[in-house]
């Protein structure tokens, strides 16, 4: 059976998927701590690949603030920066003074992710995320190169707030290499697929300039040592 069928399969896999859904927890711990500890004794939380301390030193500006992301929430994790960066130019500040880190992680990392992986796994039935343009179930990555106009706030109009928008002002996007790593072992497991192969195609379809960390957590410890404010998104 292909991805394609899998994808739109019966009932068993739609129990899983559900189940997921309402966090990793629900399916037992032994769920989570299975990749975990392989992905421990493989090294990978010390992967000379994620220079993420070397990337954190990328951070800027007289103005320091930390996004934490850990569940989806509509326009929130990306209408936010853009206050801050617009608030900041209000009162003095340019965009270049300003040091912002967002850190997708927990079942907000497929934000991460290009639209082909969106369709190909079925996001929104493992993570829940609403396309706030069209309030229904998302099948691609809404926060990647929007149209122009698809987010307006009443009493402001179209803001500027996709991804690659908060990128050109500057904004810092990571990603948990920890969540990475559980969510597509327990896809690979729903696909009988391999989870090696599996995580390789999510790290291959990360959006440019979206930065793998260690952990969710990790970052946002970095991103505060380093002067950060932090801003739960929720």
């Amino acid at each position: 059976m292909e991805n394609k069928d899998l994808i739109t399969a019966g009932t068993p896999r739609r129990r899983f998927l559900g189940a997921m859904a309402s966090g990793v927890a629900a399916l037992g711990i032994s769920t989570v701590i299975s990749p975990l500890q392989s992905h421990a004794e493989n090294n990978f939380f010390n992967n000379p690949g994620i220079d993420a301390e070397e990337w954190f030193k990328k951070l800027k500006g007289k103005h320091r603030i930390v996004f934490d992301v850990p569940e989806p929430n509509g326009i929130f994790p990306f209408a936010w920066p853009r206050i801050f960066l617009a608030t900041n130019a209000a009162t003095g500040t340019p965009e270049k003074d300003c040091g912002i880190v967002v850190v997708l992680r927990h079942n907000a990392i497929p934000y991460a992710m290009e639209h082909r992986l969106w369709a190909k796994y079925d996001f929104n039935q493992v993570f829940k995320v609403t396309d706030p343009r069209t309030n229904k179930p998302s099948t691609r990555n809404p926060f990647w190169q929007p149209a122009q106009g698809d987010f307006k706030v009443p009493g402001i109009g179209a803001v500027p707030i996709g991804i690659n928008e908060l990128q050109e002002s500057g904004v810092m996007f990571c990603v948990c290499d920890a969540a990475l790593t559980v969510y597509s072992a327990v896809t690979a497991d729903i696909l009988k697929q391999d989870a090696a192969e599996i995580r390789k195609d999510w790290v291959s379809g990360l959006l440019p300039g979206i930065q793998i960390v260690p952990a969710g957590v990790w970052a946002v410890n970095r991103a505060q040592e380093k002067g950060c404010s932090y801003c739960f998104t929720g």
